[in-house]
């Protein structure tokens, strides 16, 4: 597929900066967007690569890492890219270390946050970034349990307060073949919607290694940060961390409105030494007109892989992911046929976009609500149990340790057994 040419977005940007001699915002700033990284692993060096090239007088002034060595190579990396390394204007004073690290960024006082660091953190993150009246980039999912939850929607009504921005990290709703096909969808091209099929068949993203290879004297806190894929605290498990993608696409099709009620299955096929996630699940919702989704996930050596979307209609389907573009077969045929966007780039266009604008952008109410989904099917799945969204949303089980001590012990809870782990 050929990438849309930035050079409109650039024309754009130029004219609005000439018009307006400083950014409106809830801050009073110059022309140069200052920009915070928190996270500086593959997919926050991404994020500030893509903020750099958003705008033309964004300057990235800051990052906050646990790791010395992915701050080098993050700032490494991104000092290679010719057309912005000369806005990568990190002073060594301002590359912050530690869990507290994040709060140093925001108080260096960037304009605009991009959090990338484990979803277990997000809810924290957010919403000191918001109470600091910093506009945000945040990365899906942006929790990991219910507690997280319920904070991100406070914060999220700060947002909208505020006047903050505040883009999600959920890219397919940046991608302009999804948003041409959900428009043929709205438009009744397969009549009802009946059932959602989704399906994200993977390898493993970040294996656990072996107990042997711990150094000796790493805490369990700090073993865990850096493994982090395969704690449930952390990650929110395979379904909440990956597949949150196809669920988001779910809740879009079914208008953002939440289901009744959710059951799945799920477990460990592949034993794994230390971690509690799961390798698969299969989560199936009901929504209050009977139409159905199905989410299907797995996280394996060896196996068959997809990610794919089958939306079945009253008068037709349409496929995502099977061919170079979606189709629609039924009532009406109809094929995606234009250029698509880089959606990863497209939503930082969007977000700096709406700060020459004075415009605020907030996704926060469905990057809460999509996340929710997500942890909902986990909760069905690690129980077995039918969970309502009610249930799901006021759930009590908080994942996430209140205090968290780099050097101290942390336990990990047993892996979820369905019929014996409890709703919470």
């Amino acid at each position: 597929m050929q990438q849309e040419n930035n050079s409109g977005r650039r024309d754009f940007l130029k004219a609005t900066i000439a018009g307006f001699p400083a950014i409106l915002s809830a801050q009073t700033v110059t022309n140069a967007i200052k920009v915070g990284l928190v996270g500086c692993g593959g997919r926050g060096t991404g994020a500030a690569s893509q903020a750099l090239a958003a705008d033309d007088y964004s300057e990235l002034t800051a990052v906050a890492d646990i790791d010395a060595e992915n701050i080098d190579k993050s700032l490494e990396s991104l000092g290679k890219i010719s057309k912005t390394a000369a806005r990568v204007k990190v002073d060594p004073s301002k590359r912050y270390l530690g869990l507290d690290a994040f709060q140093k960024v925001i108080d260096s006082k960037p304009d605009v946050v991009l959090l990338a660091t484990p979803p277990g953190f997000r809810p924290q993150h957010l919403g000191a970034c918001i109470n600091a009246g910093r506009h945000v980039f945040c990365e899906k999912p942006v929790a990991t349990d219910a507690p997280g939850i319920r904070a991100v929607l406070e914060t999220v009504e700060k947002a909208k307060q505020k006047n903050l921005s505040l883009v999600a990290g959920f890219c397919w709703r940046y991608n302009n073949m999804i948003e041409d096909t959900f428009a043929q969808l709205e438009g009744c091209a397969i009549g009802k919607l009946v059932c959602y099929y989704a399906t994200y068949y993977t390898s493993p993203v970040k294996p656990m290694p072996a107990a042997s290879t711990r150094p000796a004297g790493m805490s369990d806190t700090e073993w865990q940060i850096r493994n982090w894929y395969n704690f449930v605290w952390l990650c929110g498990d395979s379904l909440v961390e990956q597949a949150v993608h196809s669920v988001d696409k779910v809740a879009w099709a079914m208008n953002d409105e939440p289901p009744v009620s959710c059951v799945a299955v799920g477990g460990r096929t592949i034993p794994a030494e230390g971690g509690n996630i799961y390798d698969h699940f299969e989560a199936n919702y009901i929504y209050p007109d009977g139409s159905r989704a199905f989410i299907a996930n797995r996280q394996m050596e060896g196996c068959y892989n997809e990610n794919s979307d089958y939306i079945l209609g009253s008068e037709g389907t349409c496929t995502i992911g099977r061919g170079p573009a979606p189709r629609i077969q039924g009532k009406t045929n109809w094929t995606f046929t234009g250029k698509q966007y880089n959606m990863y780039q497209k939503e930082h266009d969007e977000l700096f976009a709406s700060l020459r604008r004075n415009k605020p952008i907030n996704d926060g109410k469905r990057l809460a609500t999509s996340t929710l989904l997500a942890i909902m099917g986990r909760m069905a799945a690690y129980t077995g149990q039918q969970i309502t969204w009610e249930q799901a949303l006021n759930s009590q089980e908080k994942l996430v340790p209140d205090t968290i001590d780099w050097n101290g012990a942390l336990e990990v809870k047993p892996r979820a057994l369905p019929g014996v782990t409890k709703f919470v």
